[in-house]
């Protein structure tokens, strides 16, 4: 895979495949490389290298070649690589490719095999397809900030940048059914995406909430807008998490603590929504006599679904994370042995004796700049 992305949902793409086994050579510009590699604080190890957390996000798994696509050499080199990919990662704005003598029509007669994943901010037409796509942006002009925030009226973005993220995630769902189409075509295919298709294909129930009941949901807080109690409680010395889906759940969760499940307002999901301030209220006075530990395992005897809200520090200190290997060591040339999040998926072989895991354990440190030039090149001539 050749990965000329830079930023965020690109190199998301392709550090995914780079965990599913890929050769992700990643095409830098010679002078700063990956904007992210500038992108900080936080940065980390010496002061005349300083490195920058926010690049080793995204950029495991892979090797850096540093090229200048406007030189000879630099467009003769990606050409070459080209030839030999099986995937080619973009999210340049439009018209940048084809400027630099890359169309996907050159593209494609260089290697008719090769799936091209294109991720643009609007999408790549349209009356708005030349904006700039920031996730931020974004988050906004697709609505999902209309929807996250204590209340109606205050909008407020995830806390990560979830429309790169989804981007790219959606974009590797893309190239895996491009390249099993080419095993029946031998032929590559472009893959589209953008990061306002993303936020789109996640709006799920409150999308349906729009389109169908003719709704406009705003923020709702910590609670869950169709279902009650389903949401962050506060009990004493701190809050806990709850999930009551179904009316079942409902009964047993008044039954141990003491509440009448048939009470005026509580009695059917549809009413504990409508009368949600009451059933919070109900509930919080039931869990101000517990602390969080203690409420959860009250919680877990009774079958109710539960939880605590975790700092990343603590995520990556948990037990049940690390059992997923969610957190994985990489040896750095210049930080040495660093933690990186994990990727969320295991692979395992299955017969009649049972599964056995084969999910890779040992992954490669985000590269320096330029760090695997000789090895590319000299990959490329023999």
């Amino acid at each position: 895979m050749v990965d000329l992305s830079r930023a965020l949902a690109g190199p998301h793409a392709g550090q995914m495949f780079g965990d599913l086994g890929a050769r992700v050579i990643k095409v830098e510009n010679p002078t700063a490389g990956d904007d992210t590699r500038s992108w900080g604080p936080p940065f980390v190890g010496p002061e005349d290298d300083p490195q920058a957390t926010y690049f080793f996000s995204c950029n495991r798994n892979k090797e850096s070649i540093a090229l200048d696509l406007k030189s000879d050499d630099g467009r003769e080199t990606l050409e070459k690589l080209i030839a030999r990919a099986d995937i080619l990662v973009e999210n340049f704005r439009g018209g940048v490719l084809d400027r630099l003598g890359f169309s996907t029509a050159r593209c494609s007669e260089i290697n008719p095999r090769l799936v091209i994943l294109s991720i643009t901010g609007f999408g790549h037409d349209g009356p708005e397809a030349a904006r700039a796509g920031y996730d931020q942006i974004a988050q906004g002009e697709a609505g999902l900030m209309s929807l996250t925030g204590s209340g109606p009226g205050d909008f407020n973005k995830v806390g990560v940048p979830i429309a790169d993220l989804l981007g790219g995630i959606h974009g590797v769902v893309g190239v895996l059914a491009a390249l099993l189409e080419r095993e029946r075509t031998g032929r590559g295919k472009v893959v589209r995406t953008s990061l306002i298709a993303g936020m789109v294909g996640v709006h799920a129930f409150q999308g349906t909430r729009a389109t169908i009941a003719g709704e406009d949901p705003q923020p709702g807080g910590n609670h869950h807008p169709s279902l009650s109690p389903y949401g962050m409680f506060r009990c004493r010395g701190g809050a806990v998490q709850i999930s009551v889906g179904n009316e079942k759940l409902w009964q047993r969760f008044c039954a141990a603590f003491d509440l009448d499940p048939s009470a005026p307002g509580m009695e059917t999901n549809s009413a504990r929504v409508e009368n949600r301030p009451q059933v919070t209220a109900a509930i919080e006075d039931a869990f101000s006599a517990y602390e969080p530990e203690a409420l959860l395992e009250k919680l877990e005897t009774a079958g109710i679904p539960g939880g605590i809200v975790r700092t990343l520090q603590q995520v990556y200190d948990w037990e049940q994370a690390l059992s997923q290997g969610l957190k994985v060591s990489v040896d750095h040339p210049v930080l040495g042995e660093v933690d990186l999040p994990g990727s969320p998926l295991r692979f395992f072989d299955v017969d009649a004796s049972g599964e056995r895991e084969t999910t890779v354990t040992q992954h490669a440190a985000p590269p320096l700049l330029g760090e695997h030039e000789a090895v590319i090149r000299s990959w490329l001539e023999d």
